[in-house]
């Protein structure tokens, strides 16, 4: 039985610049299609645009205000919002609080570094 807790679980920065933990994945448990990380945003801070070719993902919020923007559209989000975000979608959120934006991200297939591309636009506006 594979079960991690958030606290047990060594944060990382992903490419887009958003600190993760990830939760379950192909390289801590028994999952081989998909991977779920929990994402933390200091207020202020926006993930580098980006998009991944094969992934398609799920952002959950559970604490924080943002601003989402896939492809050309933008929309406010915030606790129990379930944003879907398909393969290929240039994306990212921005924390528009004042607290740190905490969120889900559901990935199929899993998060890998390999099938992050960047905006290079926008590569030094990333944060944390």
């Amino acid at each position: 039985m594979d079960i991690q807790n958030v606290t047990a679980v060594a944060p990382f920065t992903t490419k887009d610049g958003s600190e993760i933990r990830e939760l379950l994945a192909h390289r801590n448990s028994c999952i081989r299609n998909q991977s779920l990380a929990e994402a933390r945003l200091p207020a202020g801070a926006s993930t580098t645009a980006h998009f991944h070719p094969l992934t398609e993902e799920i952002y959950y919020i559970l604490s924080g205000q943002g601003s989402m923007r896939i492809g050309t559209e933008t929309s406010p989000v915030g606790p129990g919002d379930a944003i879907a975000i398909p393969p290929g979608a240039e994306h990212q959120i921005t924390n528009t609080g004042s607290e740190t934006l905490t969120f889900l991200c559901c990935c199929a297939p899993g998060y890998e570094h390999d099938d992050t591309v960047l905006n290079d636009a926008d590569a030094g506006n990333a944060g944390p």
